[in-house]
């Protein structure tokens, strides 16, 4: 721990941390993919899309497993569920479709997204839930399970779109901009670490046996099917995993924290093509 805080502080003294209090979201943005394309130089823009299987990141043999893995991927059957699902009316009638813009079909690249109306982030999986309850059906739980196939499958509609989330120059939105940012950068835990130690200044390093990605490109290929998990998990069940490892008390699925985080992260993956739902180990 006591590398990390040295090389924080030889970062911030010769100014190679990207981002700073205060910042437009453009220019953290282009610091942000100045910052990956230096450290990971032979890296294409795109590339980064597929995590700590990146050419550049990942070793040939990481590479080629992978490659294998997503010849048969583990998450057809729960991607076949959640088509199944989506499709399938509610008791009044209705379906998902009826809830999101285009039938709920090509969209994920715009989630999350601020809603002036309620002046609040509204995510994919969110709406998904509201729309139940709107049609008088049960909430889902949030991690993991039908959530987790039916947001996999809206995405799987939408991969080749690149991610396009804005900004708006309004109080809430950019409120919420910056607390997912300092989330990012925040030391927290009992290790007294953020997410930019593994995943911006270590990244493509090793820790134990796993492979730390890059954060550029991460939130294209949510929902994932985790080996570890054995089954596909949204965006804050993995955030509540980082949050566990770094022995800090996670926030819930769905919280103001978590959404903050989730839309500062898609921001930065701006332009990146959507790939979910996507294979890890």
């Amino acid at each position: 721990m006591k590398k990390i805080a040295l090389l924080v502080t030889a970062l911030i003294a010769v100014g190679i941390l990207p981002i700073v209090a205060n910042a437009a979201p453009e220019d953290d943005l282009k610091a942000f993919r100045a910052y990956f394309k230096k450290r990971f130089p032979d890296t294409s823009f795109q590339e980064f899309t597929n995590g700590n299987y990146a050419v550049g990141i990942a070793s040939a043999d990481k590479r080629a497993q992978w490659e294998d893995a997503e010849e048969f991927p583990p998450y057809e059957l729960p991607l076949e569920k959640g088509q199944k699902l989506f499709e399938t009316p509610f008791a009044n009638g209705k379906t998902y479709a009826s809830c999101f813009k285009n039938g709920g079909i090509g969209i994920r690249q715009y989630y999350p997204y601020y809603d002036p109306n309620t002046k609040s982030i509204k995510t994919l999986e969110g709406e998904i839930n509201e729309c139940r309850v709107k049609n008088g059906e049960k909430p889902l739980k949030w991690k993991k399970g039908d959530i987790a196939a039916i947001s996999a499958y809206m995405a799987s509609t939408s991969r080749g779109k690149a991610i396009d989330i804005k900004v708006p120059d309004e109080p809430e939105a950019l409120a919420a901009y910056e607390r997912g940012k300092h989330h990012y950068y925040a030391k927290r835990g009992q290790l007294n670490m953020s997410c930019a130690d593994c995943h911006m200044y270590n990244s493509g390093s090793y820790i134990r046996a796993d492979l730390l990605s890059a954060s550029l490109g991460h939130p294209t290929g949510f929902p994932v099917y985790r080996a570890k998990w054995g089954s596909l998990g949204t965006m804050h069940r993995r955030f509540g995993g980082c949050n566990k490892q770094v022995r800090a008390k996670p926030y819930k699925a769905q919280s103001d924290e978590y959404k903050a985080l989730e839309y500062f992260l898609n921001y930065m993956s701006n332009g990146q093509k959507v790939n979910a739902p996507s294979y890890r180990q």
